[in-house]
């Protein structure tokens, strides 16, 4: 049996411009009726959405999951929380990271694996106005040598 490529449905560039990413995690998503045939189509958001640890469960909020157009009942509330499915070990660990000052989980990606949805988060801290300054300075410049070789090989 051959194994299926990922398919992406979303990603979530602000979180590399926001946050610098220290560890990543992929995790399972809970869904409800017509949900995954709503990711199937690519309609999810996760710009504005952070993973949150409560009673031992990881959450993801603010997860946009477009109703299904052909759904009826069976759709959900489109910004409900949705649970992540991780190990107990691995919560553990991202609860104690999260208790140190300044991290944070966000959503990276969501994509499908082998048929099921997952979703990548992050560890990150956030970055100040002057780390994000740098890094535009730093593509500014790499963008400027790439653009000084090319004319150099013509």
């Amino acid at each position: 049996m051959a194994k299926e490529a990922m398919k992406m449905v979303a990603g979530n560039k602000k979180a590399y411009h926001d946050y610098f990413i220290d560890e990543k995690y992929e995790a399972g998503i809970e869904l409800h009726g017509t949900e995954v045939k709503s990711l199937r189509m690519g309609k999810c958001s996760i710009k504005e959405s952070f993973v949150r640890i409560e009673n031992g469960e990881a959450f993801v909020y603010g997860m946009n999951i477009s109703p299904y157009e052909k759904g009826n009942i069976f759709n959900k509330d489109p910004l409900r929380i949705k649970k992540l499915l991780l190990h107990k070990a691995e919560i553990n660990r991202l609860a104690g990271k999260m208790a140190e000052k300044g991290f944070t989980l966000v959503p990276l990606q969501v994509y499908f694996k082998d048929g099921r949805a997952k979703v990548e988060i992050g560890l990150a801290r956030g970055k100040k106005l002057y780390d994000k300054r740098e890094d535009i300075a730093k593509k500014d410049m790499r963008r400027e040598h790439e653009r000084e070789f090319k004319i150099k090989n013509l």
